[in-house]
């Protein structure tokens, strides 16, 4: 079980207690060349010892700010470590962030030394050098392509490095020393600085201490009972406080193994190989998940297809019983038994879940279909509810009490209550220090007594589980005074494997319209399966095939929305399928892949109109920004289409009614 001696208060301390306790224990792996190398806890220790020593030769010091810049790679999370055991504090910066926004991040945090992965990473960073004067060293991971440049001021990880191992070996003090940077670590001091993506304005940067992330930690490792046998792939970005609490901090207070893929595009390979044991993904990945099989299957023989189709609606009426320990009768055990057998064990193995003990999904509400579909197979996937400025946790689903429409219980050590407004507010050792260099925005959002202000509008069910409705911002009413809550109707519309991204508007109208983004893949695949020539996203998004078949899911969206009491009136009247993905790039997502509402409202206020105004096409000209950084535009018709909207149910309105 997690350690919870209160001295170890720092993660540098527990990385010290973790080379005596798991010395030969695996702590991470990483697929380099096609090949799985491993480190174990002792290994790992002399590692962070090097680096940090050698850092501390090119005059990193306590108190000041390290950017770590990259894809999941040992020697990035070594850096955190390293950083921390010297007292410096480590921010961590997404790394498809665009020059711009990387030098706010970087100015911001008052950055002085970077570490990055590799070329693009160090061009980037000397691109903005004049908006960033304090930041002085630079240190790069992969050396290719940086022979020529000049190396005043940057540095090669593995020379840095062996600057440590030399200093270890040749200073007798040195290691004494370092031991003793470390000790004077503690609970309260700065652990990491994290910027929100922000879904409004500029990104702030949230302080969380040691104790934030060590007690989230302990209690998040206590509450599913994560030991030190479990195995975690290490796929989400750097900078989310998600990748920061379960890829860095639970693997340090648990001792468990971190494996981290060859590359972003290699994740889906190298987990099927690792079969984590424990697993965190947002939605939208295990939407993908879903999307890819069900394209696979359409393209499977029909022999194979029927048993697929047959075993996944009986895993739909028992799986999830079977799961939560309920009475099942024994014919529909045997009947799951086989299933497991022929599809559910073939298709786990298949995602990389074959050895899953928990999955947890947050980030955004996960469509309940998507989520029984998991569940129904066995795996043991749960929602839980957090923020950055919470180190995570603020609530979570226990076993044996998950629903797909709530998102738990209070975490350990949570408080949580509802505001007059509807607002959900917690208090918890999670709390965030406070945002850097903005003392007003903290005031704003955390009160005296500790409570935190969420944004978020929800209610506990009557069995003391939380449901979120909506940003509280966002939620609105429609000129009848009928709730209307966007990503209620979103998630509705993303369960469909079609459809990657929606944005619903309709506060302050008449009714509720959306606009649509298809999924690429899944879109493509059926358009080649009946031989549709398309040659781009825009031409395949505008094609008649593809708006039936956007109308159809819109059709059962709107269905399944009459059946909400609270949501019959937000059924979507009319819809655009958009000319162009929405993307991080162009402003209209955040990095974490969170629909930016306001932009999206001033860039296609056109578009908007024209879904209320009874247009039934509108010509566009929209900037793009492409890979290289380069804009470009691109101009489109697109068409608008009513959809069809359903009959509320009678007992329904008797519900909504009371």
């Amino acid at each position: 079980m997690a350690h919870t001696d209160a001295s170890k208060d720092t993660f540098a301390k527990y990385l010290l207690l973790n080379a005596e306790r798991f010395r030969d224990r695996p702590s991470m792996r990483f697929k380099d060349y096609g090949i799985w190398q491993s480190w174990t806890w002792a290994e790992q220790l002399e590692e962070v010892r090097a680096f940090a020593l050698g850092l501390q030769s090119i005059g990193l010091k306590r108190g000041d700010k390290i950017a770590v810049i990259g894809s999941n790679r040992p020697r990035l999370y070594w850096t955190f470590a390293a950083a921390q055991s010297l007292g410096a504090v480590p921010v961590p910066v997404y790394a498809d962030s665009v020059a711009e926004e990387m030098a706010y991040v970087l100015s911001h945090a008052e950055v002085t030394f970077a570490v990055v992965e590799d070329q693009e990473q160090v061009d980037k960073v000397l691109s903005i050098s004049e908006e960033v004067p304090l930041l002085t060293e630079i240190v790069y991971d992969e050396e290719r392509g940086l022979r020529d440049y000049d190396h005043t001021h940057l540095h090669a990880y593995d020379g840095v490095r062996e600057m440590g191992l030399r200093r270890f070996a040749e200073e007798p003090e040195a290691n004494a020393n370092w031991l003793a940077e470390i000790e004077k670590g503690r609970g309260p001091d700065l652990s990491v600085m994290l910027y929100t993506s922000g879904t409004t304005g500029r990104p702030k940067g949230v302080m969380l201490s040691n104790d934030n992330f060590v007690r989230s930690a302990i209690n998040g490792n206590a509450f599913d009972n994560l030991t030190e046998n479990e195995t975690i792939i290490a796929y989400l970005p750097l900078a989310w406080v998600g990748d920061h609490l379960f890829s860095y901090a639970q693997s340090y207070t648990a001792g468990f193994c971190v494996a981290c893929p060859e590359s972003p595009e290699t994740v889906n390979e190298d987990r099927r190989e690792i079969a984590p044991t424990y697993f965190f993904a947002p939605p939208r990945v295990f939407e993908a998940m879903l999307t890819s099989i069900m394209v696979r299957m359409e393209d499977a023989g029909k022999l194979k297809k029927a048993m697929f189709d047959y075993f996944l609606a009986h895993a739909a009426k028992v799986g999830e019983r079977i799961l939560n320990g309920e009475q099942v009768g024994l014919l529909d055990r045997l009947k799951y038994g086989l299933g497991e057998f022929m599809v559910y064990g073939p298709l786990k193995n298949r995602m990389g879940f074959s050895n899953m003990r928990v999955g947890y999904t947050a980030g955004e509400a996960i469509g309940p279909e998507l989520f029984s579909f998991y569940r129904s197979l066995g795996l043991n996937l749960k929602q839980l509810y957090g923020q950055t400025e919470a180190t995570v946790y603020i609530t979570a689903q226990e076993d044996g009490k998950i629903r797909p429409d709530t998102v738990g219980l209070p975490s350990p050590e949570v408080e949580i209550r509802i505001a007059e407004s509807g607002e959900v507010m917690y208090r918890s050792p999670g709390v965030f220090v406070g945002y850097y260099k903005n003392d007003e925005a903290t005031r704003e959002t955390k009160t005296e007594d500790g409570w935190v202000h969420t944004g978020d509008a929800g209610f506990f069910d009557t069995d003391g589980q939380l449901k979120i409705i909506d940003r509280a911002k966002d939620v609105g009413k429609l000129s009848d005074g009928a709730l209307f809550a966007p990503k209620y109707i979103e998630n509705t519309l993303k369960f469909f494997p079609d459809i990657q991204e929606a944005v619903a508007f309709g506060h302050g109208r008449e009714f509720c319209a959306a606009f649509i983004n298809i999924d690429l893949q899944a879109v493509g695949n059926w358009a080649e399966r009946n031989n549709i020539a398309y040659a781009s996203y825009q031409e395949l998004a505008g094609h008649p095939r593809v708006y039936e078949t956007i109308a159809a899911h819109v059709n059962e969206a709107n269905r399944r929305l009459a059946r909400e009491p609270l949501m019959a009136a937000s059924q979507i009247r009319r819809f655009l399928v958009l000319h162009k993905e929405l993307d991080a790039d162009d402003g209209e997502l955040t990095r974490t892949q969170k629909v930016r509402r306001k932009f999206i409202a001033e860039r296609y206020g056109e578009l908007i109109e024209a879904l209320y105004d009874g247009s039934s096409e509108k010509f566009v000209e929209t900037q793009v920004t492409y890979e290289d950084g380069r804009k470009g535009i691109i101009r489109a018709t697109v068409q608008i289409v009513d959809a069809e909207i359903h009959a509320v149910p009678a007992e329904n309105v008797r519900e909504a009614a009371e």
